[in-house]
């Protein structure tokens, strides 16, 4: 499965739980909005309920109040009943909305209200206008408590109707207390399912992604030190595009540099072998000059003899770029590191090419586990060039080390006749030298090799010099820790 694809079902997979947990907590709310709204609308039923009963109760009262007084003042709450109850009670079938229980009960009152109504109209009437009637009345209606059971049943029906509504309240109550936990739990479940996919899912993309990288960062690595390895990667999308890529890079590259090798050694032998030629045909003429001279001297002009002095001179010099252009030539053949204390190796190199008027001072120099061949040939090189380029009074040469982060750092310093900034770059070409070419120790090799050392082993050389001011050359060398001993 391609990364991407991974990635996009990842994030969709999260959008869902979110979607999800959303779509729940929006059906929970409606619930808890239903049951919040009834009990808000429960109060209300109640409080109505409590203000009809209480305008009957009223009504009750100022009719027996009026009965027993013959004052038609007391009728005043009874005449603002007739007004108020019913619509106190079409208010409260609006309230109670689709429970037939209660509008059931509501229609009830009604009938025994307006029965009661009906009865209590027919006393006040023949009360205040026909006294044998209203004493017929009392005689045949009033004293078998017509009223006062009409009055019980409204009272008990009241009560039936607020039960019911506190039985409901009660429910919804529940209802509403269960729908807020059910709304905590789920928010808890999905936002812990959101953050656990969320958390696995990111992590698992961030692993795989960086273990493949390291592992291609790996192979780049060793292929930059000449190791040609391929990554092993069997996944199909864009980072195995990337892993394929290099592994062609690799191959192609071992390839190229193991012809070039090839080429490289051919040159090499092709170098070595005609340079050792060369030094034959060297020697023959320097015999037959020195033949000449010895047997053929009397014969000689000085002008002849001037000129075969030239020779050997030439001959010589010729013999010393060959010597170098074979020890260049060499400088290909790997040799297996070993424990060197360069302290003791740079005063031996010393002690063969210093003269003695010379102020030497080593300072600082470590113990190295490396190719002792490479490293002696660069501190010989060196060495010998600041011998080659001193001046006459007081000479001197200073080689000392200090060790910058993983790596030391070398410089052989002379107080010589310098060089202009101008050839820094050129003596590190072949057979490049600032003497003139017929001098025999200027042949131009002994720094391209110590440039061409310090290049095949990845290291670093530059030089630092002004015209009479001296010379200090400064180069880096690797500790082998790979053949270090413990």
């Amino acid at each position: 499965m391609k990364l991407s694809t991974q990635i996009i079902l990842a994030f969709t997979l999260i959008i869902l739980l979110s979607a999800a947990d959303s779509y729940s907590n929006y059906r929970l709310s409606l619930k808890v909005n239903q049951n919040s709204e009834f009990l808000s609308k429960s109060e209300e039923v109640i409080r109505n309920s409590n203000k009809t009963h209480r305008a009957i109760l009223q009504m009750q009262s100022a009719v027996r109040g009026y009965l027993l007084t013959n004052d038609s003042t007391y009728l005043a709450p009874y005449y603002s009943g007739i007004e108020k109850v019913p619509g106190f009670i079409v208010e409260q079938h609006t309230l109670i909305d689709s429970n037939t229980i209660q509008a059931s009960i509501l229609d009830s009152i009604s009938i025994l209200h307006a029965e009661w109504l009906s009865y209590t109209s027919e006393l006040i009437r023949a009360r205040k206008e026909n006294p044998s009637t209203y004493i017929n009345l009392l005689d045949t209606k009033l004293k078998k408590h017509i009223s006062k059971n009409i009055n019980d049943s409204i009272t008990k029906k009241f009560k039936n109707f607020e039960r019911i509504e506190y039985k409901t309240r009660a429910h919804h109550s529940e209802m509403l207390l269960h729908s807020l936990t059910k709304t905590r739990t789920y928010s808890l479940v999905f936002l812990t399912l959101t953050v656990f996919v969320g958390i696995c899912s990111t992590a698992y993309i961030v692993i795989m992604i960086t273990k493949r990288i390291n592992s291609m960062v790996r192979v780049a690595d060793t292929i930059s030190k000449g190791r040609f390895t391929i990554v092993q990667d069997y996944k199909n999308d864009e980072l195995s595009a990337l892993a394929a890529s290099l592994n062609i890079m690799s191959r192609r590259l071992e390839k190229n540099i193991q012809e070039l090798e090839n080429k490289n050694e051919e040159l090499n032998k092709f170098a070595y072998v005609v340079s050792h030629d060369l030094k034959a045909p060297l020697r023959g003429i320097y015999n037959v000059i020195s033949w000449i001279e010895e047997d053929l001297s009397s014969e000689l002009s000085p002008a002849l003899k001037n000129y075969l002095s030239i020779i050997p001179k030439r001959t010589q010099r010729m013999e010393a770029l060959i010597n170098g252009l074979l020890e260049y030539a060499r400088l290909n053949r790997k040799t297996t590191p070993e424990f060197v204390d360069t302290n003791i190796l740079v005063h031996e190199i010393a002690q063969s090419i210093v003269p003695r008027e010379f102020t030497l001072q080593i300072i600082n120099l470590p113990e190295l586990v490396t190719e002792r061949l490479k490293l002696e040939q660069v501190f010989s090189n060196l060495i010998s060039n600041a011998v080659k380029y001193s001046k006459p009074e007081n000479p001197s040469i200073e080689i000392r080390c200090q060790k910058v982060g993983t790596f030391y750092e070398f410089s052989v310093a002379d107080n010589g006749i310098g060089i202009d900034p101008e050839y820094h770059q050129k003596i590190f070409e072949i057979f490049q030298t600032l003497r003139e070419k017929n001098e025999m120790e200027s042949t131009g090799v002994g720094l391209a090799i110590v440039k061409k050392i310090i290049d095949d082993q990845g290291e670093e050389i530059h030089v630092e010099s002004k015209l009479g001011e001296g010379t200090k050359f400064t180069f880096t060398w690797r500790n082998n820790k790979k053949y270090e001993k413990a």
